[in-house]
């Protein structure tokens, strides 16, 4: 996966840019304020979402942006289209605060996210996501960390990797090696889909 590139903009568009980097063009979905922020040599923390049969990178200015990009789309119904509008009108700190403190109101301010998805976002993240890196602590890594962020990073929403997940548990494979957990886990969700 694409984690990060730094290169010479080429094109800017209203939620994308075209980073050329050694002669080649990445094009990197973004935050509108992303966008207007970056300067014409810059630096994307990325995001590699594959599915199907599209490949797309997403561009943050920082680790954090991207890492709070990552905890909306885990949420079933909250896609990129809904998590880049977000970030666009939230800074990862803002975000953070509204979040923890179940401030829906500030949530659903933000253009294309209603009252009941602000909820969902509280309900879903309450306490996951820090205001600042340098205030959280660092958190403490679980055995399935890798195993779900694979499967994220792979396009699967929450409850998908939630069900794989049993899915691993139910006939006895929780101890596997990472690699041969993911594998089972895609088999069981093929099925599903």
């Amino acid at each position: 996966m694409i984690a990060r590139l730094r290169g010479e903009i080429v094109e800017r568009g209203p939620d994308r840019v075209v980073l050329d980097v050694g002669g080649v063009g990445y094009e990197l979905w973004c935050a509108p304020r992303t966008i207007r922020e970056a300067r014409d040599h810059a630096t994307f923390h990325v995001y590699t979402q594959v599915a199907e049969d599209t490949l797309e990178l997403y561009g943050f200015a920082s680790a954090e942006e991207r890492a709070a990009f990552i905890r909306l789309i885990s949420i079933s119904g909250i896609g990129p289209a809904k998590a880049l509008p977000v970030l666009d009108g939230l800074s990862v700190e803002q975000l953070a605060t509204a979040i923890n403190g179940g401030d829906v109101r500030t949530l659903s301010a933000v253009k294309g996210i209603g009252k009941k998805t602000a909820e969902l976002i509280v309900l879903e993240l309450k306490g996951k996501i820090a205001a600042s890196a340098a205030s959280a602590p660092a958190p403490t890594p679980r055995a399935d960390d890798s195993f779900a962020l694979a499967l994220a990073q792979l396009g699967y929403r929450k409850a998908e990797i939630d069900l794989a997940a049993a899915h691993i548990a139910e006939i006895g494979k929780s101890e596997a090696p990472l690699p041969e957990r993911i594998t089972l886990a895609l088999e069981r969700l093929a099925k599903g889909r």
